[in-house]
């Protein structure tokens, strides 16, 4: 999905990627080689479509758009790689505060290049100096430059000396400028925000749209090109590897999305976004155009194909912000960020939505916290606000945005949720194909606690190949008898009823024949064996049913039909609000950094799974972003949970190594960190392997071909 996802911006991408096409935007590129002058004409046709200007007031002749606007705009005619100097104009338009300049700007009679580091002086007022990278130099008309005091300046291009760079980027110039005895009378002192901030943001927007076009033409050739009798695309090796374009593409665009979106709010806020764009953004879209010229093979590799563009224009925009960055990364300047106590609030603007709940969810949940805790559970069930999403009575019906609202409002009281486990998986089911006697069974024990539940889909045969389970169910009078084995299942030593899925017709094909029932733990014919797992715990068990008797007032929904009940079990999700807080590993690698001297490479460590994990947040706003616009889920939430076992696995490991010696010890925190470290291990494993998840991805998804 591209950073857009309001509908205005996404018509706004799709107009701006319509019109960009009808340049042929890389003939022009290409043609650079032999006529310098191939780029020139796209300066106007960028300013006739407000490209650069679509943020800045409309008194000045702009479009009076947002930074997002910008970013949007910037996105699209990077997929297109529009040349020219789009990024340096729009972000000094931004930037300075000079209107004269920035009604230039929207009127296209002003372009301006960004001086990449300070190298500027005054004596006797004239001004001197050399700015070794000026980003767009020499194709703009203006320069804007800086001091080593902090003071900026913007300088007509032609009372300058500009030296062309060598770029490996064909559809941008970059440039050094030497200025000699310049009267500060012939230059624009300005005011200017945190240029490295903007440019950050703006930059991470072109790489979104970089690491765009290159998964869509990797996707699109996967589809059609043949080897070995099938489309390439069916080769799991093909499939895995655009899956990890896709997570990678929409970690990106997440990114570049918060660092636009953050221009209104505070500086730290501001800093923090762009510290995380800068730290996943643009490593990413190089791998990314880099595989997309590995899926390709052959004609990737040729100068013919538009990939490597895309892999210039990538690689050339991480030296840039790397160079902008100064001694000092966006990782490891992140991690010192958080070291300083800033994490990011994953606020959701409702624009006005939330209106209609938000008396009447104050009311409730200050009434629910005021109860003592004992109390509250029952409270938070009779009132639908422990499930607000299902169906009344139980629930409330709620939208995402009443979810939401009651979520913050909750939060705000100090009412915390109990966690309902498989009972929030098992109870949806119930309530969607059961019966009436079901629902009144089961469904209001399970709110209050009185029942909980254990899941009994996996067995030793069939475990994320769930349409291939062995359990059998048998018809006698009055029920069924259930014979097999089944494992991995979550507290059955502890739960009092179980879901169940058993094969009634083993003559049906493998996701045919298969029924859902509702198991009592306690039934004669059931042997609980608890599994000891990695961590020295028994939480998994096997479990053997043995002509277990299961009464037809036990089975849910038609018989054979449990396939499509097991699907609604597993897709049942709520819409939710993403904490501040990052995760206890990665909070406890923050504390290890604060309380002795890292080498830059482990703080360099630290900020990346601050980052990844900030992304991960961040997936899941833009999740429940698509629901309050009333829009289907994007790949946002099948990608956040890739991503999300990548973040807390890898950042579980990295605590155990900033330990040191530590985690020799019987500290509590060398213990919870292991054990973290330990039991993270499942997660790539439960719920479905990685490695299928990805075959999913790029199938479901993607669209690739199955093998």
């Amino acid at each position: 999905m591209p950073i857009g996802i309001s509908d205005e911006h996404v018509e706004l991408a799709a107009s701006l990627r319509k019109w960009a096409d009808s340049l042929a935007p890389t003939a022009a590129v290409r043609a650079v080689e032999d006529d310098a002058s191939s780029l020139a004409a796209f300066k106007a046709m960028v300013a006739s479509m407000g490209v650069t200007s679509i943020a800045l007031p409309e008194s000045l002749g702009g479009g009076g758009g947002t930074v997002l606007d910008q970013a949007v705009a910037l996105e699209a005619a990077a997929y297109a790689l529009v040349p020219g100097p789009l990024l340096g104009t729009a972000a000094a338009g931004l930037l300075i505060d000079d209107d004269e300049l920035r009604t230039g700007i929207a009127s296209g009679e002003v372009t301006i290049g960004i001086g990449i580091g300070d190298g500027l002086w005054v004596a006797d007022g004239l001004l001197s100096g050399e700015v070794p990278l000026v980003l767009d130099a020499p194709s703009v008309s203006h320069l804007l430059l800086n001091f080593a005091d902090g003071r900026w300046v913007v300088v007509p291009a032609g009372r300058v000396s500009v030296t062309a760079g060598v770029s490996a980027d064909l559809s941008r110039t970059i440039g050094s400028v030497l200025v000699d005895s310049l009267p500060l009378t012939e230059v624009t002192e300005v005011e200017v925000g945190d240029v490295r901030t903007l440019l950050l943001a703006l930059a991470a927007a072109e790489v979104s749209g970089i690491a765009r076009w290159c998964l869509d033409t990797a996707v699109d050739y996967a589809k059609v090109r043949e080897q070995f009798g099938q489309k390439i695309g069916a080769f799991q090796a093909i499939k895995h590897l655009c899956a990890e374009m896709l997570e990678t593409s929409e970690s990106i665009t997440a990114a570049a999305w918060d660092a636009a979106a953050a221009s209104g709010e505070a500086p730290e806020q501001r800093q923090f976004a762009a510290l995380v764009a800068g730290t996943t953004c643009f490593d990413g879209a190089v791998e990314v155009a880099k595989s997309c010229i590995q899926v390709l093979g052959g004609i990737g590799f040729t100068f013919e194909h538009d990939a490597h563009l895309y892999l210039r224009r990538a690689i050339e925009l991480r030296a840039i912000v790397e160079v902008a960055a100064g001694p000092t990364s966006s990782a490891e300047t992140l991690a010192t960020t958080a070291q300083q106590g800033v994490r990011r609030s994953g606020q959701v603007d409702f624009a006005g939505q939330d209106t209609d709940f938000r008396t009447a969810a104050r009311a409730e949940a200050q009434r629910i916290g005021e109860l003592p805790e004992a109390d509250r559970r029952a409270a938070l069930a009779e009132s639908g606000y422990l499930t607000p999403h299902w169906p009344a009575p139980y629930g409330l019906a709620a939208g995402p945005v009443q979810q939401l609202v009651i979520d913050q409002e909750l939060a705000a009281c100090g009412v915390e949720r109990p966690d309902l486990v498989i009972g929030a998986w098992a109870a949806p089911t119930v309530l969607a194909h059961g019966t009436d006697l079901q629902r009144e069974r089961f469904i209001e024990p399970t709110l209050t606690g009185e029942l909980t539940w254990c899941q009994l889909f996996s067995e030793p045969g069939a475990g994320s190949d769930l349409a291939s389970l062995r359990t059998r169910a048998e018809r006698v009078d009055g029920g069924w008898s259930l014979t097999g084995q089944k494992v991995w299942t979550s507290a059955a030593h502890r739960a009092d009823w179980g879901i169940c899925l058993a094969r009634t017709d083993a003559d049906a094909k493998p996701h045919a024949g298969i029924t859902y029932f509702l198991v009592d733990m306690t039934a004669d014919g059931i042997d609980i064996r608890p599994l000891r797992e990695l961590t020295g715990e028994a939480m998994f068990n096997e479990v053997f049913l043995d002509d277990v008797f299961v009464p037809d007032d036990c089975v849910v929904g038609e018989v054979n039909g449990g396939w499509r009940l097991a699907r609604t079990t597993l897709a049942n999700e709520r819409v939710a609000m993403a904490g501040s807080k990052l995760g206890d590993s990665i909070e406890l690698a923050i504390v290890l950094a604060n309380e002795g001297t890292l080498r830059s490479d482990r703080l360099v460590e630290v900020g990346r799974a601050v980052a990844l994990a900030q992304v991960v947040k961040l997936l899941g706003i833009r999740s429940t972003l698509r629901s309050i616009a009333g829009q289907g889920p994007g790949a946002e939430s099948s990608v956040a949970k890739l991503v999300g076992v990548r973040s807390r696995q890898d950042s579980a490991e990295l605590a155990v190594e900033l330990l040191g010696t530590e985690i020799f010890t019987d500290s509590e925190r060398a213990r919870q960190a292991m054990d973290e470290f330990l039991r993270n291990r499942c997660l790539s494993i439960a719920g479905g392997t990685t490695q299928i998840l990805r075959n999913v991805a790029g199938e479901r998804i993607l669209g690739l071909p199955r093998g």
